[in-house]
């Protein structure tokens, strides 16, 4: 698929490098997937609340393609991420839109899965006259099982512009997803710090005891009424965020290891909960931590 549309705009979630399995325990919602896309002429569709992990999911499926970890009819399949912005238009250099060229690539390659983000966008609103109805040009390859998308949207844009198009519904098998729970998410901190130390060359400090530790603090200060409410202030994103501006303060001083008063910093300067929530939370991490603090803290640093 040498210059190809999919090549060109899309990612290759079955021939990225992962370090660390991007879907820690989603289990289940894997095998639901699976078995969806196993069914001839369905779909399947991720929904849930903003940055609890559909991508994830999907990265997932496509971790365990690469590693052969799924059911033989599976097995050689290729999951390619596509927006629905860079179907719009026509393919540099040609006359030929390349919503035409993707249906193409499709149809000459079986073994492919399109992953589409907020599929909503898909359906057209009306809103704008020169939309495409990109759910109408899906529709006769999804009926003939020779497309297989997983889609993935909000629990409210599934019910505001999915719903109101039944034919397209009938097409998918809704797939819920649900926020991790605290001890769920303390799992996926704990399985991911090694990615962010592989990205920024930083190692995390400590033994697995107090790593746990400090993902549990991380957890907890991010509890569901500490949080500021914004698009991804959920189980696990707001956690993992703040952790990775653990590891970017880390690197902003050259270190090469992350250390508790990094820790500190992501904590006092997050922008994901209340001020006064920090407040209270600095003064439970010096309780928590005081030992380790103190022992890596300068004296006149020290408050």
């Amino acid at each position: 698929m040498n210059d190809s549309l999919l090549e060109k705009y899309g990612e290759n979630f079955t021939e990225r490098e992962y370090i660390t399995n991007p879907a820690i325990g989603r289990d289940e919602e894997i095998k639901q997937l699976i078995l969806v896309l196993l069914t001839p002429e369905k779909s399947g569709i991720l929904v849930g609340k903003p940055g609890i992990g559909k991508t994830a999911i999907v990265e997932g499926l496509g971790y365990r393609i690469k590693r052969g970890e799924v059911p033989d009819a599976l097995k050689g399949y290729s999951i390619y991420k596509l927006n629905t912005a860079s179907l719009i238009g026509v393919m540099p250099g040609t006359n030929e839109p390349k919503i035409t060229v993707l249906l193409n690539e499709i149809k000459d390659n079986q073994k492919l899965i399109l992953f589409i983000d907020e599929i909503h966008t898909l359906i057209d609103t009306g809103n704008d006259s020169d939309s495409m109805d990109f759910a109408q040009v899906f529709k006769p390859g999804l009926d003939r099982g020779n497309i297989k998308i997983i889609g993935a949207t909000t629990s409210d844009e599934y019910d505001t512009y999915i719903l109101r198009d039944k034919a397209f519904v009938r097409r998918f098998t809704k797939i819920d997803v649900e926020e991790p729970t605290r001890e769920h998410t303390i799992k996926i901190l704990m399985g991911t710090f090694p990615k962010f130390e592989k990205l920024t060359g930083a190692k995390l400090k400590y033994t697995p005891f107090i790593q746990e530790k400090i993902m549990t603090f991380i957890v907890d200060l991010t509890s569901e009424y500490k949080r500021v409410y914004e698009y991804s202030a959920r189980y696990p994103d707001i956690a993992l965020t703040i952790l990775q501006q653990a590891f970017s303060y880390a690197v902003f001083d050259n270190k090469k290891e992350v250390g508790i008063r990094d820790i500190k910093k992501a904590i006092e300067n997050t922008k994901l909960v209340y001020p006064d929530v920090i407040k209270k939370e600095i003064n439970r991490f010096f309780l928590e931590f005081s030992d380790i603090y103190r022992s890596e803290t300068p004296q006149k640093l020290q408050s």
